[in-house]
C-alpha cells in the first residue's frame, strides 16, 4: 500500500513530549520543520506524491471543508469528498479529478489519505487449483495489510500532533508574547481578534498529546488504543468552535494591519477537522478488537464536531457574500439587508427590465422565509 510520508524518519521517535508544566525536551525548529512538512510547510510532500502518480497509483485526498466555486476552472466539493489528485506540482493549488470533471482546486482544503490504493495486477488470482492455499494466504495478507495501515495512521496521528504542539506553541510564545510587548502597536482588542483563544487551545492540546503519547505503543504502532483519548477529551474540543467563529474576523484584521501570519492561524481550523479522516482511515484488527468501537465513537464526535464548524464557517461565508453584495450596490436605500436576514438561500445574474423607456436592473436577495417573509428589492 503507498504511503504519503508524513516524516523523514517514519516518526517512530517522539520529536517532542509535552509535561503538566509545559516544558520539554525537544528538537530544534529548524529540525522539526525538515523532519515534518506537513504543517509548518505545505506542500512539502509534493515529491512524493507526483512519484506516485508517475508511477501509475491512485492518489487520493478528502475535502476538510467545502470549496463552493462560480469558476469553471475550479473543483467545488464539500466536506468529506474523495477527489483523486492528479498533479500536485503547485504547492497552492492542485488539479483533480471529483464526479467526473477534472479542475485546480486549493490544496490547503484537502488532506491526502495516508494509506492509497495499488492498483495491482496480482491481487485477483486465477489459478483455481490452488484456491484454498490461496485463500489462506489471501487472508494472512490481508490482516498484514490491515496492520500496516492502521500503523500508518496511528504515525501521522501522532507525528502530526507532536507538530501540532510545536506550532501552536510558536505562535503563544513567538507571535502573541511578542506583539504584547509592543504595546504600542498593537491594542488588547486587536492581539483578541487576531489570536481569539488560541492559547486555550494550545493547553488543551498539550494535555490531548500527554494522553496520546500514553496509549502509543512505540514498539508496535498498530496496537496503540487511542480511541479512549478521542472519547475523553470530546468536550474538550468544543473550544475550537470559538476559535474558527473568529478567524474570519482576525484575517481581516492582519490584512489592516499587514502581518503575514494568517497561514499560521487557519492551521487550528484545518487541524480540527482532520481528526474524523484521519479517524475514518483507521482500521481495525483483531488484535485491537476493543478500541474498535471508541474509534468508532470518537469518529461521530469528530464528525459532529467538524459539521457544526463547517455549518457555522458557510453562515459566515454566506453573511460576508450579503454584506459584499450590498456594499457594491451605489446609492443603496433601505435598511441593511442583515438587519432582516443572515442567510443566503441563492444567488445569481441580475436581471435586466425596460420599463416606460427607461432601463432598469432589480436585484433579488432571498432572504429565510422564517426570518423575514418579504425579498429585498433595489431598482436602479
Amino acid at each position: 500500500v503507498p504511503v504519503v510520508p508524513v516524516s523523514s524518519d517514519g516518526g517512530t521517535e517522539p520529536s517532542a513530549l509535552v509535561d503538566d508544566n509545559g516544558s520539554e525536551e525537544d528538537l530544534s525548529y529548524e529540525d522539526l520543520c525538515q523532519a515534518s512538512p506537513r504543517y509548518l510547510q505545505p506542500g512539502g510532500e509534493q515529491l512524493a506524491i507526483n512519484e506516485l502518480i508517475s508511477d501509475g497509483n491512485v492518489v487520493c485526498a478528502e475535502a476538510l471543508w467545502d470549496h463552493v466555486t462560480m469558476d469553471d476552472q475550479e473543483l467545488g466539493f464539500k466536506a468529506g469528498d474523495v477527489i483523486q489528485v492528479l498533479e500536485a506540482s503547485n504547492k497552492d493549488w492542485w488539479w483533480g479529478r471529483s464526479e467526473d470533471k477534472e479542475a485546480w482546486f486549493p490544496a490547503s482544503f484537502v488532506r491526502l489519505r495516508v494509506n492509497q490504493e495499488e492498483l495491482s495486477e496480482n491481487s485477483i488470482s486465477t489459478r483455481s487449483e490452488e484456491q484454498d492455499e490461496e485463500a489462506s494466504q489471501s487472508r494472512h495478507r490481508h490482516c498484514e495489510n490491515k496492520q500496516q495501515m492502521r500503523t500508518n495512521v496511528i504515525r501521522e496521528i501522532m507525528d502530526t500532533e507532536r507538530v501540532y504542539i510545536k506550532h501552536l506553541r510558536d505562535i503563544c510564545e513567538g507571535y502573541l508574547r511578542q506583539c504584547r510587548k509592543h504595546t504600542g502597536m498593537f491594542t488588547v482588542a486587536q492581539l483578541a481578534t487576531i489570536f481569539g483563544n488560541i492559547e486555550d487551545i494550545y493547553k488543551f492540546q498539550r494535555k490531548f498529546l500527554k494522553d496520546l503519547e500514553k496509549q502509543y505503543n512505540k514498539e508496535e504502532p498498530h496496537l496503540s488504543e487511542i480511541g479512549s483519548c478521542f472519547l475523553q477529551n470530546q468536550e474538550g474540543f468544543a473550544i475550537y468552535s470559538e476559535y474558527c467563529n473568529n478567524h474570519p474576523g482576525a484575517c481581516l484584521e492582519l490584512q489592516m494591519i499587514d502581518i503575514a501570519i494568517d497561514g499560521f492561524l487557519l492551521t487550528p481550523v484545518q487541524k480540527i477537522c482532520k481528526y474524523p479522516l484521519q479517524l475514518a482511515e483507521l482500521p481495525g484488527t483483531p488484535q485491537v478488537e476493543g478500541d474498535y468501537s471508541n474509534i468508532k465513537a470518537a469518529y461521530e464526535a469528530m464528525k459532529n464536531v467538524a459539521c457544526l464548524i463547517n455549518e457555522r464557517k458557510r453562515k459566515l461565508e454566506s453573511i460576508d457574500k450579503i454584506a459584499r453584495w450590498q456594499v457594491s450596490i451605489v446609492g443603496w436605500e433601505g435598511l441593511d439587508i442583515l438587519d432582516r436576514s443572515s442567510e443566503l438561500i441563492h444567488s445569481g445574474e441580475l436581471t435586466k427590465i425596460t420599463k416606460q423607456g427607461k432601463r432598469c436592473l432589480t436585484a433579488t436577495v432571498d432572504p429565510h422565509p422564517a426570518a423575514c417573509p418579504h425579498a429585498a428589492h433595489l431598482s436602479l
